[in-house]
């Protein structure tokens, strides 16, 4: 989407004005915590040390198309997650942490045992500002956002559509899909299928309806695995394997009819759905969970401010048995546990468990747990959360471990 402006009038004006406005919404999606606001007001007095950048810190770097906020911080930093450090080196010139945009120079100054990172727009291809300037001829300005991610949208919006934790009971008594069209075995999109919210024997759920208020859309699952806590085996809670979205067209209901004898009968009609996605071809019995609300891709990269420890619990895909790079894990701590929304977490190889042969007693050592990468946290349930392996050295398993970041 774009806005011309041409001569200045009236309609320039207001041009100019949605232009400002929009930014500054744009600005305001992104919050800023008070801690993070104050780490960085004592960063931007005196910078930091030089001992906390990496030793081929770059004097000078501009910022291009597909960077993320996250790669950048590495380059200038030992650790990455060490957010309000790298904007608070600049807080004039850098005054939200998630407006950096391609075309913007970094300049990193060393001076008295301390850096500080300025910034600067290269010419002729810097960032949106709020202030917009108006001449007498012709201007194109974009209204599109083109600040850089802090990472990689492609890396963790599939999971965010697709990954789902789920109670036993809450799956249970999920609505499910009931029958299909001439007696289809298989469901694709552009199918029609029918839908059931109420169980008959009381148990819960509700039926499914159309009224004003109740959702719309929803997500099919299926398969809801027991998720388990590697060292007691607890089950914390169940994963379900997502296979596409459902349209509800029409609710459902029952009618009053009578059999053959003329006694009086009571029918169910189901509800009435469309397949608008398919990852996977759907059945009868899938279930079907409301759409959530759309989430504001906004993470922010941080260690948490308490202990946490934890195991892996499972990696995330089919047949998958080691997480890489820009894999997702489950890992046995949530929101009740104090995980949040982009802490960074750093990686543990379980030590080998065997014998010193060294010893004639044979006795059993375990080898000490060796620091094997960093994830960070996406999403977060009660006692489990979704991660995205950042840095590995090694494959990540089942079983290993997770401490805060040193």
């Amino acid at each position: 989407m774009q806005t011309i402006f041409g001569r200045l009038s009236h309609i320039s004006i207001a041009a100019a004005a949605l232009l400002s406005v929009t930014i500054d919404l744009q600005a305001q999606n992104f919050p800023i915590t008070a801690g993070q606001r104050t780490t960085a007001t004592q960063v931007a007095e005196a910078g930091i040390p030089l001992g906390d950048l990496m030793p081929n810190a770059p004097d000078h770097y501009t910022v291009k198309r597909g960077d993320t906020l996250w790669a950048i911080s590495g380059l200038f930093l030992k650790r990455p997650w060490r957010w309000p450090e790298l904007w608070g080196m600049n807080m004039q010139e850098i005054r939200n942490p998630h407006r950096i945009y391609p075309g913007q120079q970094l300049t990193l100054e060393k001076a008295n045992g301390r850096a500080m990172l300025r910034s600067n727009q290269a010419a002729g291809d810097g960032p949106p500002t709020d202030t917009v300037r108006l001449s007498p001829r012709t201007r194109y300005e974009s209204l599109a956002d083109t600040a850089i991610p802090t990472l990689a949208p492609s890396v963790i919006e599939p999971f965010l559509t697709e990954a789902m934790i789920v109670d036993e009971a809450t799956f249970a008594t999920a609505p499910r899909i009931v029958a299909t069209q001439e007696g289809r075995v298989l469901l694709s999109r552009g199918d029609r299928a029918y839908a059931r919210g109420e169980y008959t024997d009381g148990a819960a759920g509700k039926p499914l309806s159309v009224a004003k208020g109740e959702p719309r859309d929803f997500r099919v699952f299926r398969d809801a695995t027991p998720l388990k806590d590697p060292t007691t085996q607890k089950i914390l809670g169940y994963e379900a394997q997502y296979v596409g979205k459902a349209e509800l067209v029409r609710g459902e209901s029952v009618v009053e009819t009578s059999d053959p004898a003329g006694k009086a009968q009571t029918e169910i009609v189901p509800a009435t759905i469309d397949i608008v996605a398919a990852k996977e071809e759907m059945r009868v019995g899938d279930r079907l969970v409301p759409e959530p609300p759309l989430e504001l891709l906004s993470y922010v990269p941080r260690a948490p401010t308490t202990s946490i420890t934890g195991q892996i619990v499972s990696v995330y895909g089919n047949a998958v048995a080691y997480a890489a790079e820009n894999h997702v894990v489950v890992v046995n701590r949530g929101a009740l546990d104090g995980l949040e929304r982009g802490h960074v977490m750093a990686l543990y190889k379980d030590g080998q468990r065997l014998r010193d042969k060294t010893d004639s007693a044979w006795p059993r050592i375990k080898l000490p747990n060796e620091r094997n990468g960093l994830m960070m946290v996406f999403r977060t349930f009660d006692h489990l959360s979704y991660a995205l392996v950042l840095q590995v050295t090694d494959g990540v398993k089942v079983g290993d471990r997770f401490a805060n970041p040193s």
